[in-house]
Order: C-alpha cells, then structure tokens, then sequence
C-alpha cells in the first residue's frame, strides 16, 4: 500500500505526494465518522487506479497540527509582520507567538516591508527587534524590494517543513516568490480603505522551496484561545516559563499573588513590560471565554 505526504487540499480533494509523483486522493468516509479530517502535512497510506482517482486509507500519528491554517507535522513557523503598512503589531506578534509555542513550533520572526521606515521608525522597530532576541527568539529584517535579510532566511528552510504565518497584507506571498520566483503566487496591493490586505491565498499548499517544504496559507488577522488554558499560558512566554519554579505559590498566575517571580521581573525590566500586559490581557480573554462556556 503506497505511502505519501499531503501538499495540498483543494475543493475537497487531497494531493498527496510521493517518489512516484502526485495523486489525486478523497478522504474515506470513516474519517468523516470519526470527526478525522485529513490536513496539509499528515502522512498517509492511500490507494489509486491512476493518478486522479485515489482515497486516503489511513492517516499516521501527528507530530503536531493547528486548526487556523490547518495544516499538520511542521518543524517550524516564519511569523511575518510588516514594519509599515500594515504597522507592526506587537500585540498580534504575541498572539501568534503563544499559539506557535503552544503547539511547540519552532518561531521565526521577520519583520518585512523595512525599506519603507523613516529614520524614527526604523530606530523603534530595531528595539523591537532586540526585545524579542533578548528572549530568544531569531528576529530577521526583510524587504523584497532591497534583497534585505532574503539570503539570511534561505538556510533556516533547509531539511524542514515551515509555515508561514501572519496578518493579511503583510507581504507573505511576496516573500514566498522573492525566495522562489518561479512560484508566481498571486499578490494584492494593501487597501487603503481598510489599512490590510487582502486575502490573495485561498488554500494551504506546501511547496518546495530551496531544500525544504513551505506553507503558503490563506492569512488572517485574529486567533482566539479557545484551546488554551488560563494556568498554561505563562508556559507559552519563555521568559515567564523560566521563572515560574521561583514563585512562592505552586499554579502562580502572575496577577495579585504575593512574592510572584514574573511579577518581580517585570518591576526590575528583566520581562518587558508589553509583553507581561499582553499576557494580562489574554488571560482575562481566555477566563471570559471560559464563563461563556
């Protein structure tokens, strides 16, 4: 029974790939039974009488997966966020970055677009940019119009499966063509109207690039944290992770608890200040959350 990987979901139909090429593939009907759906990534064994007639059999063990892009077993994730147009978000970057960490992906942070800063701006994302190294995180500065950081990237795609992630408009598939041209992804301009951009992927597809496999994903612009819990977020900030064996109390929430280590590294600016009010803030959305249910 011939083995493959899914590159791509289509209309319901999955292109499943191996040695001998592409297979055009539908789900059997026990996966629908079973609320299993078939994602982008999933190893699969699968039969076909030809090449555009084939059903997926069996769907091996995940490594892991995310519902929004759906897509499954990914070594890592290129979070892209724009420096101008739209802004640079810090916000949304955390957002994102609690739900890489939460499906233990490896993140990359690039921030695109810096061609377009003034002096000023350029200064402030640089802090940006150091903030989130100082964590630990890789933090790499692109443009598509100058080449900036192009070549720094293509290494970190080697041997691995990533995902490319972040707010609409924020020149994802522009970064995906710069890296292989002869993709040719479809690319709209930012709105004005509206100050994002539109959707121009409209399904997940891993494509070959250099010598690794990346996602283009439709983009999206909010995550929610319905499959987060309150006493497990600090685990998805490194920098409050490192510190929670330090708190007085065992399940420390880092809120109004006494001689809290969070708490104590925030006063001294060991964590930044943001990124612990983002923190905060999430944590009251994934409570409130909880209260509807």
């Amino acid at each position: 029974m011939p083995e493959g990987r899914i590159v791509k979901a289509l209309s319901g139909f999955y292109y499943v790939h191996n040695e001998d090429g592409m297979f055009q593939c539908r789900g059997r009907g026990v996966f629908r039974n079973q609320n299993i759906k078939p994602l982008v990534g999933d190893f699969v064994h699968f039969e076909a009488e030809n090449r555009t007639d084939g059903y997926i059999l069996d769907i091996y063990e995940r490594e892991n997966e995310m519902i929004r892009p759906p897509i499954a077993n990914i070594n890592q994730a290129i979070l892209v966020f724009s420096a101008l147009e739209p802004n640079f978000s810090p916000l949304l970057l955390n957002r994102f970055l609690v739900h890489i960490e939460a499906h233990y992906i490896e993140p990359i942070i690039c921030i695109s677009k810096v061609d377009l800063l003034d002096e000023a701006k350029q200064q402030k994302i640089e802090q940006f940019k150091e903030d989130y190294e100082r964590i630990g995180y890789t933090v790499i500065m692109t443009s598509i119009e100058t080449k900036e950081g192009i070549e720094t990237l293509i290494p970190y795609l080697k041997d691995k499966v990533t995902v490319i992630a972040g707010q609409s408009g924020v020149g994802k598939s522009s970064l995906l063509n710069t890296l292989h041209p002869e993709l040719d992804i479809e690319t709209n301009e930012i709105s004005t109207h509206l100050g994002r951009g539109k959707h121009t992927t409209r399904h997940v597809e891993l494509l070959a690039v250099g010598e690794g496999l990346v996602a283009d994903t439709p983009g999206f612009s909010s995550l929610d944290f319905v499959d987060i819990e309150a006493e497990d977020l600090s685990l998805y900030f490194p920098e409050m992770k490192e510190r929670t064996g330090a708190c007085k109390f065992r399940g420390c929430t880092h809120t109004s608890e006494p001689k809290c280590a969070v708490k104590a590294a925030v006063e001294t600016e060991e964590i930044l200040k943001y990124r612990y009010e983002h923190y905060l803030q999430f944590l009251e959305e994934i409570k409130s959350q909880k209260r509807r249910y």
